[in-house]
């Protein structure tokens, strides 16, 4: 197998690491890979990415229709400069498809995505590998038209998010809009006919077969990475007495917040619980917490820094992760590497993120009773939470620093190259060499 550096392009349709998990992964995941030599560009689209100076970054910009209409922003649907812009064909599907309920930005995107790369290669730049970060747009088939491999990451399929939106609907108007809003035909579509796709557990490669239908020979599970130099112990940071720290948006089912609640309901009173979520007067926890006498033990934080949110994890007795369905289970990983032990519920795949690490105790989801069992069990057992705290920043250090993640992802993008070449001409514009 060809061992020279790689010439890789990602492309992202939201780059800002506030836009979710994706916008880290793509981050850290390019940074690692120039580190190991690898030469990197990254198309993107807004909300754009916190500078990347070991990339050539290539911004695609589009006029944010879908957000506007979500934040009422009507005023500023048609632009004061270049009015008629709206007009261009992939600016008006997006402002047509954004006003009916879709989501347009994946197809939008991956168009203009083919566009850009399309341009690169005529003027003579070359790519290895097309790197996909949970877009899954039609316009991925037209670069593996021109010749190119293209990976995706998956963390999870969208029907999750689409089965966690049906539970929260109340009324049939919202579950309508729930049925349009996500892309799910499109991106199954394109996730069947790409190179490979990536994903972070084996639940969530089970549900990428299921749900999309894609070959379980083209998956890999490569778990997901984290920033352990960010995510450390801080010895400078006292731990507080029988605090516990949940890092969830209410908003969403899946996190099983309500869940959280009610356990701590039946805790002792002494025990309280930092929730790092929204902190608007309308945030429903209030209401959860109200009902069952525990607003008095609430804290919420709202959107926190990287730096503050590390400190509380430090800071915190036990972390508590009840969700219904993880892809992965982020927090859960970040608080074992600031070395605080974690409960989590079995459920996705936070089984496999807790059986791997050793790093705390788990406890069946949406069951209160149990969740509170867990959590004073360790609470009143100093030893057991040294030894997990201990033990879970070992094996992330082992198993999710993202110098190790990296590497596999890079192994899986030789694999696929060396496929390519042989099995399509020489000549192929991913310029690369025989033998």
């Amino acid at each position: 197998m060809d061992e020279r550096p790689l010439r890789i392009a990602f492309v992202a349709y939201r780059g800002n690491m506030n836009s979710g998990g994706q916008g880290i992964y793509l981050w850290f995941l390019a940074r690692e890979m120039a580190r190991l030599g690898h030469e990197v560009d990254v198309f993107v689209g807004p909300p754009y990415p916190d500078p990347m100076p070991f990339a050539r970054v290539e911004q695609l910009p589009n006029q944010q229709f879908w957000a506007k209409w979500v934040l009422n922003q009507t005023d500023q649907i048609v632009p004061r400069e270049r009015p008629l812009q709206v007009l261009s064909p992939l600016n008006f599907y997006e402002l047509a498809a954004s006003r009916i309920g879709f989501l347009p930005e994946p197809f939008a995107f991956s168009v203009r995505a083919f566009r850009r790369l399309a341009a690169r290669l005529r003027s003579g730049r070359r790519y290895d590998v097309v790197h996909d970060v949970q877009c899954l747009g039609y316009g991925l088939l037209g670069l593996r038209a021109l010749g190119l491999p293209v990976v995706t990451t998956v963390h999870h399929p969208l029907t999750v998010d689409r089965r966690a939106s049906f539970v929260r609907d109340e009324t049939l108007k919202e579950a309508i809009g729930t049925m349009k809003f996500y892309p799910i035909g499109m991106q199954a579509f394109v996730a069947r006919r790409l190179d490979r796709v990536l994903t972070s557990s084996e639940v969530s490669a089970r549900q990428i077969v299921q749900d999309f239908g894609v070959s379980p020979s083209r998956l890999r599970n490569v778990r997901n990475g984290l920033d352990t130099s960010l995510f450390r112990p801080d010895p400078s940071v006292a731990k507080a007495e029988r605090e516990l720290l949940c890092v969830g948006r209410s908003s969403d089912p899946n996190k099983g917040v309500r869940t959280l609640i009610r356990a701590l309901a039946l805790l002792p009173s002494d025990v309280r619980l930092t929730l790092v979520d929204d902190d608007s007067p309308d945030n429903r926890v209030r209401k959860w917490a109200r009902e069952v006498g525990v607003l008095d033990r609430i804290t919420l934080t709202g959107r926190v820094a990287s730096a503050e949110l590390v400190r509380r994890y430090t800071r915190a007795t036990i972390v508590v992760v009840p969700s219904r369905y993880e892809g992965f289970g982020l927090p859960a990983v970040e608080a074992m590497a600031c070395g605080t032990p974690v409960v989590a519920s079995r459920a996705g795949a936070l089984a496999e993120v807790m059986d791997a690490t050793g790093g705390g105790l788990t406890a069946p989801r949406d069951d209160p009773q149990a969740l509170a069992a867990a959590i004073g069990r360790l609470l009143d057992d100093v030893e057991a939470r040294t030894l997990m705290a201990k033990r879970g920043r070992e094996r992330v250090l082992e198993l999710y620093a993202w110098p190790r993640i990296a590497a596999s992802t890079a192994g899986i993008y030789r694999e696929v190259v060396d496929e390519v070449l042989r099995g399509r001409p020489t000549s192929t514009i991913t310029s690369a060499s025989v033998g």
